[in-house]
């Protein structure tokens, strides 16, 4: 469904755009890094493709003079931030994320000074603004797994997204104290219609990006990051899945497992709200003009820079 032939591609864009692009990888020394809810086109000629933990993994150890970022804003902040000596290019400016939308820095000084007693943990689908008053980064891969390392008579404040800190409090037994953000596309998953869907594929597992609600992960057969349920469709004896998370994520799944079928979690209305309209702005042709133009650029001051380096490096240390 979602896989695209280099016959499809010559029929919708020049085909030499590719090579264009090879060229200029070359001629900048660029490398690009794209997420995998990217359109087929972009992941397809990325030289890495992942989720926002192995993203920033990439970003901390290229070599490359400039980086172009296939995702959104703060996945091109991240990467700047561990990278301040080179060029990071975002093809689409606008391309931002309602998480991180949903946590205004000025907001979130407020909280966390009315708690002074907590740790702060923030997710990475956060601006840097909010990296910068954080003490610990992390990711839907690794949060568990940082949350398990803190003290338990430590509290916590967790940050943006509510239902990612829901699943880490029933996973980790921590009693969290949650800021109300949400992902506009994990909130959209219609759990009726899920359940309608099993009726009908009864040998389909349900696989779930723990952004989504409570009521769609517990029809899940597995729970886990972008990269997480990535890995497992492969490894499953199951030949078909329900996938609740964006579906730029089944044009990897269907390269990586062929033979199997994936079917994307549908929203609660009719619409396309299970895409995300942030990740989509970016295209191939935006992403040449980008590499032609060295423009836009991600630039930000190098007080908040130095700020939010030191968390995400404690995320790095501790995901080792």
């Amino acid at each position: 469904m979602f896989t695209t032939t280099l016959a499809q591609k010559s029929a919708t864009l020049p085909l030499d755009l590719f090579t264009v692009i090879e060229d200029l990888k070359h001629k900048l020394n660029a490398v690009i890094l794209a997420h995998y809810y990217q359109d087929p086109d972009i992941q397809d000629i990325a030289d890495f493709i992942g989720d926002s933990l192995q993203l920033a993994k990439a970003a901390a150890q290229t070599n490359a003079d400039v980086i172009v970022f296939a995702g959104v804003h703060f996945m091109a902040e991240t990467a700047k931030i561990l990278n301040p000596d080179k060029l990071v290019l975002l093809p689409d400016l606008n391309a931002g994320c309602s998480l991180a939308d949903s946590c205004p820095p000025d907001e979130f000084a407020a909280f966390k000074a009315a708690h002074p007693d907590h740790l702060v943990i923030s997710y990475i689908n956060c601006s840097a603004q909010i990296k910068a008053m954080s003490d610990i980064i992390c990711t839907s891969s690794n949060a568990v797994k940082i949350v398990q390392q803190i003290p338990k008579e430590q509290p916590i404040i967790f940050a943006p997204d509510k239902n990612l800190g829901r699943y880490v409090i029933q996973q980790t037994g921590r009693d969290m104290l949650l800021w109300k953000g949400s992902c506009i596309v994990h909130e959209t998953f219609s759990e009726k219609k899920i359940v309608q869907l099993q009726t009908i594929h009864a040998e389909a597992e349900v696989i779930a990006h723990p952004e989504c609600e409570t009521g769609v992960l517990r029809h899940a057969n597995y729970i886990g990051s972008t990269a997480a349920l990535l890995n497992y469709c492969q490894k499953s004896p199951a030949q078909a899945f329900i996938v609740a998370t964006e579906p730029g994520i089944i044009h990897q799944m269907q390269k990586l497992a062929p033979h199997k079928q994936f079917i994307p979690a549908p929203p609660e209305n009719n619409c396309k709200c299970n895409e995300c309209p942030f990740m989509h702005l970016n295209t191939l042709e935006k992403l040449h003009l980008t590499m032609k133009n060295l423009t836009p650029e991600i630039t930000m001051s190098e007080e908040i820079r130095v700020a939010a380096l030191s968390p995400i490096q404690r995320m790095l240390e501790m995901s080792i």
